[in-house]
C-alpha cells in the first residue's frame, strides 16, 4: 500500500507565497502521474495541476501563471509552488498519485490520496 504525506499548507495573505509538499511511501515500484487537487467548502473537488514522470504538466486555468507543479522522482515527492495567492484559492488540497506498487501477491495500481492540507488566503 501507498501513503501520501502532505505538507506546507497554512494561512497566508492575498499575494503571497506557500509551498505544498507530498511524498510517498510504501511499496512503490512506480508513480506515474502526480498532481495535486483542492476543494473548497460547498464545492467539488477540482484539478490544480499535475505532473508526468516525464516532466509533462497541466495546471487549471484558474491557476495558470500563478503555481508551479514540479517532482523530485529519486525523493518520491511533488511540489506545488503558490504565488500571489487570492482568497478563491482558499481550500484544502489534496495529493494525488497514479502508483504501481507491489505485494507478495504481485503487482497493483492504485490511486492514491493524501489527507489533505489546509490553505487560507486572506484578503
Amino acid at each position: 500500500q501507498v501513503q501520501l504525506v502532505e505538507s506546507g499548507g497554512g494561512l497566508v495573505q492575498a499575494g503571497g507565497s506557500l509551498r505544498l509538499s507530498c511524498a510517498a511511501s510504501g511499496s512503490i515500484f512506480r508513480i506515474y502521474v502526480m498532481g495535486w487537487y483542492r476543494q473548497a467548502p460547498g464545492k467539488q473537488r477540482e484539478l490544480v495541476a499535475r505532473v508526468t514522470s516525464t516532466g509533462s504538466t497541466n495546471y487549471a486555468e484558474s491557476v495558470k501563471g500563478r503555481f508551479t507543479i514540479s517532482r523530485d522522482n529519486a525523493k518520491n515527492t511533488v511540489y506545488l509552488q503558490m504565488n500571489s495567492l487570492k482568497s478563491e484559492d482558499t481550500a484544502v488540497y489534496y495529493c494525488n498519485a497514479g502508483v504501481s506498487s507491489y505485494s507478495d501477491s504481485g503487482y497493483r495500481l492504485e490511486d492514491s490520496w493524501g489527507q489533505g492540507t489546509q490553505v487560507t488566503v486572506s484578503s
